[in-house]
């Protein structure tokens, strides 16, 4: 997999023919204006692209530091989420992507559900978001927030201890307000679920 990610990774300085040497003197660090490119995978299927207006590429760790960062992930022919960001920080591996500043990861469906935070964690392999930093995700239903929150590769967004949340009513106006534990939300069924250290606490609410 890493040959074929190495090889879209390269391309992209040949196509653009916008690279440019930050000084004579350096020839570690690539400058990348406008970069636009697509990751595939080894069956051909386009996992996800990255657009940036400014990048910096170190020859030398194998690492793209781009600017204002948007990325489209796919699931199959379709975008599944769009996440924008400040700063993002790309290994040559593409194992792990890092977000920083303003991130927000919106799903692409009927509830345009959003997901905010100050840094977020992409583990490609394991398809896993996390987010940590004033963690708010907010959809035409519900409001919460917490510290810490993971998205997983079933839909499932949990949110750590603690987790603020607020219910909507049909004037979209907060209707009530309720502090918990640990809380998880399927983006599949709209369904939001708590859990506490107390195993007999158990609720489950669906939109």
């Amino acid at each position: 997999m890493n040959n074929l990610y190495r090889l879209i990774i390269f391309f992209p300085f040949f196509i653009l023919g916008c690279a440019s040497n930050l000084t004579e003197e350096n020839k570690i660090l690539k400058k990348i204006d406008g970069l636009n490119m697509n990751i595939f995978s080894n069956e051909g299927k386009k996992i996800y692209s990255i657009t940036s207006p400014n990048s910096i590429y170190d020859k030398v760790k194998l690492v793209f530091n781009l600017e204002r960062t948007t990325i489209s992930i796919f699931d199959g022919e379709n975008i599944k989420y769009i996440i924008n960001s400040d700063s993002s920080k790309l290994s040559d591996n593409h194992r792990i992507v890092e977000l920083n500043g303003n991130v927000e990861l919106r799903t692409i469906n009927q509830d345009n559900d959003f997901l905010y935070g100050d840094y977020l964690i992409w583990n490609i392999n394991k398809s896993k978001y996390q987010l940590i930093g004033n963690v708010r995700f907010e959809n035409k239903n519900i409001k919460l927030s917490s510290n810490k929150a993971m998205l997983d590769r079933e839909n499932i967004i949990e949110f750590f201890n603690p987790v603020k949340y607020i219910i909507k009513d049909d004037n979209n106006e907060n209707k009530y307000e309720i502090n918990s534990e640990n809380a998880f939300y399927n983006l599949n069924t709209n369904s939001l679920s708590f859990k506490s250290k107390d195993e007999r606490v158990r609720s489950k609410i669906y939109f």
